[in-house]
């Protein structure tokens, strides 16, 4: 899956949300929280961590590429 940033960042929460990964804003923070999520291949526990362009996301089977 890829996404496209619109601005120079997007918080990690909030890219789950937007890609209907979860049902809520709330659902996303747990699951980052929980220590679910991938960043570039590192495990990533910080709900607003700011995504950039080259980023790669994992959650689960689904793999995010960000540009």
């Amino acid at each position: 899956m890829k996404f496209e940033l619109k601005d120079d960042y997007i918080e990690l929460f909030k890219l789950l949300k937007v890609l209907d990964l979860v049902d809520s804003g709330a659902e996303a923070k747990l699951i980052v929280a929980g220590g679910h999520v991938k960043r570039n291949g590192e495990l990533e526990t910080r709900k607003r961590a700011k995504i950039v362009s080259g980023d790669v996301i994992e959650l689960a089977e689904v793999i995010i590429e960000v540009f």
